[in-house]
């Protein structure tokens, strides 16, 4: 069996990962490690959770070893989709390159321009950033790219979800063309496939799992339900999710559970900590230092329950998680993945199970299709259908929908052609045997007259230009007493 130490890294660098307790690398690592210390391009596929970070962090810092760094030119450069994966890998860098001299920066939002300049204009080996805030710093006139001999680009899948991929190409296109690029994902979309077409250069390319597949440490299952009400359908899944963690117990020694929409994510963890849930919500939204704490509470164990939105389903180190809840079906199958990927890491065993609703089954769909898996139902623990506050509301809806009811029912049992009884008409009800000039009588002219006009005086068929297909009773006497009078 292959170990780190029979892959030719800095020796400094294999003391720091013997320290961290590895000795056998993971098949992403042990087929990227060797191409990448040679100064090939990689392109590394892997589903998360397989320890992507350190098949490239490893090989640059033996790489970056020697050589000293200029002001504001960095040497390498990490471009990660979200601050907590960067922050992650920055902290991968700090474990494995503590007994190797490199300096490194960190470029986030939430974290002020004054203290990222400071550590710019010293010079760094490794600048770890987002693509935006890189972008500002460039913009400043701070940073410059032209001396960047490692590029790595790291869950770039998740990069084309966030709209990333025009400033991607656009920082390729400040790095010097004989850069050396370290090219990572989890899955490959086309947009994704151009661009390693177009950046790398006959790259080494590592695939150790078939694209958008979950581990086989992890047990999944969908809660299929109905709401009672359309109006009761967000109140109703927190019951059922609610009663998921209660039936799972001390198995769920701690979870994430994920939304696709930032005020969901707030509102289930208020939900939660309501009912006496050990709960807290992170988001993109939040502070970066509340996320901070957050995360780090959670990776702790002072935390128990993590409500998320997508910013959490990848990249996080977090590894003994032991349930995954999918409050809401994700529209891209590929989330999922990365979703459930949060549990069963390292080879560890853990559940994953979503809650799924009418009009999330296309989604549902989808997942099933990518993962080539049918997921399990089961039975919903919870009593839905019939919430406990749901019966004075119900009450009050229920005349308002038997008058609706009625009134339409009257409308139509009654034929369109049907005449006005005679006692509802009045003056022309009781025809008088009278006749004007030419012989006709009052009541033969007027109905003449109305049906030259296309309407009648009493019934729905009749048309009056601007007046829809019914011409009222006493517009029709108007125009007879004008006529007689």
């Amino acid at each position: 069996m292959t170990k780190f130490s029979d892959l030719n890294l800095n020796p400094k660098v294999l003391k720091a990962v013997e320290e961290a307790g590895y000795e056998t690398p993971t098949p992403i690592q042990l087929g990227a490690i060797p191409p990448a210390l040679e100064g090939k391009d990689v392109l590394g596929i892997a589903q998360t959770g397989t320890g992507k970070t350190a098949g490239f962090v490893l090989p640059m810092i033996t790489l970056l070893a020697r050589g000293r760094a200029r002001a504001r030119m960095p040497r390498s450069l990490v471009l990660c989709p979200t601050r907590e994966l960067a922050a992650q890998v920055a902290e991968n860098f700090d474990t494995y390159a503590k007994h190797v001299k490199l300096t490194k920066a960190l470029l986030i939002g939430g974290v002020s321009f004054k203290e990222q300049d400071a550590l710019i204009d010293k010079g760094v080996d490794v600048l770890i950033a987002t693509p935006g805030r890189l972008l500002d710093h460039f913009e400043r006139g701070k940073l410059l790219l032209t001396g960047v001999q490692v590029m790595v680009v790291d869950e770039a899948d998740r990069m084309l979800d966030m709209g990333f991929i025009p400033d991607i190409e656009r920082i390729f296109s400040l790095t010097p063309f004989t850069r050396q690029t370290l090219f990572f994902s989890a899955t490959m979309a086309p947009e994704i496939e151009r661009i390693t077409n177009t950046f790398l250069s006959a790259p080494a390319r590592i695939e150790v799992a078939r694209q958008a597949t979950a581990s086989e440490t992890i047990e999944q299952a969908a809660v299929v339900f109905k709401p009672s009400r359309r109006d009761r359908e967000a109140s109703e899944k927190r019951a059922v999710l609610r009663a998921i963690i209660d039936a799972e117990g001390d198995k769920c020694s701690n979870a994430i559970v994920f939304c696709n929409r930032k005020v969901d994510v707030d509102i289930v963890a208020k939900s939660l900590k309501k009912y006496g849930y050990d709960a807290a919500a992170i988001h993109g939204d939040l502070d970066q230092s509340q996320r901070t704490r957050t995360l780090d509470g959670f990776r702790a164990g002072d935390l128990r329950l993590l409500v998320a939105s997508d910013v959490a389903a990848r990249g996080l180190d977090i590894p003994a998680v032991s349930h995954v809840f999918n409050f809401d079906v994700p529209s891209h199958a590929e989330d999922y993945v990365h979703r459930i990927g949060r549990t069963g890491r390292a080879g560890r065993e853990g559940k994953a199970f979503t809650i799924v609703v009418p009009k999330d089954e296309k989604y549902l769909d989808a997942v099933e299709k990518l993962i080539q898996k049918t997921i399990p139902r089961v039975d919903n623990p919870a009593k839905v259908g019939k919430p406990v506050d749901d019966t004075d509301t119900a009450e009050d809806d229920k005349p308002k929908r038997a008058s609706r009811s009625r009134s339409r029912s009257r409308k139509s049992d009654k034929p369109e052609t049907e005449p006005r009884p005679a006692e509802a008409r009045p003056a022309e009800a009781a025809p008088e045997a009278k006749t004007d000039d030419k012989g006709r009588s009052r009541s033969d002219r007027g109905k003449s007259d109305r049906s030259r006009s296309g309407g009648k005086s009493g019934g729905r068929d009749g048309g009056v230009v601007g007046l829809g297909d019914h011409l009222p009773e006493f517009i029709a006497l108007s125009f007879d007493e004008r006529r007689t009078g």
